[in-house]
């Protein structure tokens, strides 16, 4: 068979022609190629657009990380000392100069423990009346009443002098006993109370639980790119560097999950939905547990000055009056906390404290703190990135605005069943799933066939990150979360 084309057929051209064939290309692929014609001017360092990055650092400011070993952690809250009751009302008697009151109608599982003879005074927040009276009957348990003899106005029955028939408050401030009497034993705990009788009054404490959480986080390279040399040489945050670009991605999916550790501490919800809800229960984080049981304050602005935050003082006078707090603001509620002391005279009326920090200003200063002084409590104020980062909870205004929280920066006494001892622990505290078999705080490891792991076939690196934990806030009733309008 005959070559095709046959020797001799290429008849070269009579004219000089430029073809594209002649020449290398240095602009295809929208120059991608361009560094084999020019020798780029690359910055071999990267620039730190938004700074550090990280946003984790609270809890490590304010609380302390424990072990635990069950899939639930409980803890007792002591209820109120003395005996008080709202929402009660008074039965009209008519010309009678004892007054029936009923002791918090409105909720159904209100115990009367209040003993005859004690002592009580009467407040009738509408009409401004008060009364002090002494008990002369008690219906003792669930659904208790009383009947009390007023000690003021000439004892006429409470409607007779102008009490209204709700909305009473009733609390116990003694007894009155005559002379040579005597306390009778076998007191009821239910029912009519006897004469001569005391009720015993039993601790209630209430209790609350939080369920960890496990989070999980992982990185995966090919074997392949762990080989790859990039233009661009990369830093991270444990000092390790070099062109290799996987360990930047390493580096920032472990920062990044650090974060998590911190923010679903914060953020995280109960399952109240029906997705999973014996597996992946949810766990309550700081926002909710403040929001359910503590107190929330909305709209908080420099406009109103001290009044309003003389409010915040009067509302924390109620519930344990910690004298040391931490106030943890966004920008703009920072500055107004600003904008408020700096209306008063030079130096601030109630003087400037550390008191948290030995009394070291420059210790406080160091660590971003301020520190004022209002009333009887020190507050030690600083900015918190996680409400300024335009990635989370930065920028954003109006209703869905978390503006700040207030933390005691107090104790409180638990018993530890591992140390088998009272022991002082931080109202707000971390507890992570730990024994002796595994310590799951914060484990990482590696998997698949590259970068020194040899676990499978798999033709890569992975890098895998796990915690399990839950937050603990205790007596929530002394924070403040402060949210926008």
């Amino acid at each position: 068979m005959a070559l095709s084309p046959q020797f001799g057929s290429i008849i070269p051209s009579q004219t000089q022609t430029i073809l594209a064939s002649n020449y290398l290309q240095f602009n295809t692929g929208a120059g991608a190629d361009f560094a084999q014609q020019y020798l780029p001017e690359i910055y071999e360092q990267e620039v730190e657009r938004y700074g550090n990055r990280t946003l984790s650092g609270f809890l490590k400011m304010v609380g302390a990380e424990m072990p635990m070993t069950s899939d639930q952690v409980i803890w007792s809250e002591q209820n109120r000392l003395h005996i008080s009751y709202l929402a009660c009302t008074q039965a009209t008697v008519g010309a009678t100069t004892v007054s029936a009151i009923a002791l918090s109608p409105g909720i159904a599982t209100a115990i009367n423990v209040i003993s005859i003879n004690d002592t009580v005074v009467i407040l009738d927040p509408v009409s401004g009346l008060e009364a002090k009276a002494i008990v002369t009957a008690s219906t003792t348990g669930v659904g208790g009443t009383i009947s009390v003899q007023s000690l003021s106005g000439a004892g006429a029955a409470l409607t007779a002098q102008g009490f209204a028939l709700t909305g009473l408050k009733v609390f116990v401030y003694g007894s009155d006993y005559g002379k040579g009497s005597n306390i009778a034993t076998g007191a009821q705990a239910t029912g009519v109370q006897v004469a001569g009788t005391r009720v015993s009054i039993d601790p209630v404490l209430t209790q609350f639980a939080n369920s960890p959480i496990i989070i999980r986080n992982q990185y995966t390279i090919s074997g392949s790119d762990m080989a790859q040399i990039g233009w661009v040489e990369v830093a991270t945050e444990d000092g390790t560097s070099g062109y290799l670009w996987y360990l930047k991605a390493e580096s920032e999916t472990r920062l990044r999950f650090e974060d998590y550790l911190e923010m679903a501490m914060i953020e995280g919800e109960l399952n109240g939905s029906a997705l999973n809800p014996a597996t992946q229960r949810g766990t309550q984080g700081l926002f909710a547990a403040i929001q359910a049981r503590g107190n929330v304050e909305v709209g908080f602005t420099a406009a109103n000055g001290l009044g309003e935050f003389d409010a915040i003082l009067k509302n924390l006078d109620t519930q344990g009056a910690i004298e040391e707090n931490m106030l943890f603001l966004q920008r703009q509620t920072s500055l107004d906390f600003d904008d408020m002391l700096a209306s008063i005279s030079g130096g601030f009326a109630g003087g400037t404290a550390f008191g948290l920090f030995e009394n070291s200003e420059e210790m406080a200063l160091n660590l971003g703190f301020s520190g004022f002084r209002r009333g009887s409590y020190d507050f030690y104020k600083t900015d918190w990135k996680y409400l300024n980062d335009a990635s989370t909870r930065g920028g954003i205004v109006g209703v869905n605005s978390i503006e700040g929280v207030l933390v005691p920066a107090g104790t409180s006494t638990v018993y530890d069943q591992i140390l088998g001892t009272n022991i002082r622990r931080p109202f707000l505290h971390v507890r992570y799933r730990a024994s002796q078999g595994d310590d799951r705080r914060m484990k990482s490891w590696l998997t698949g066939s590259a970068g020194g792991a040899f676990t499978s076939t798999l033709d890569a690196m992975e890098v895998n990150f796990l915690s399990e934990r839950c937050l603990v806030t205790q007596a929530a009733n002394n924070f403040v979360l402060f949210r926008g309008l």
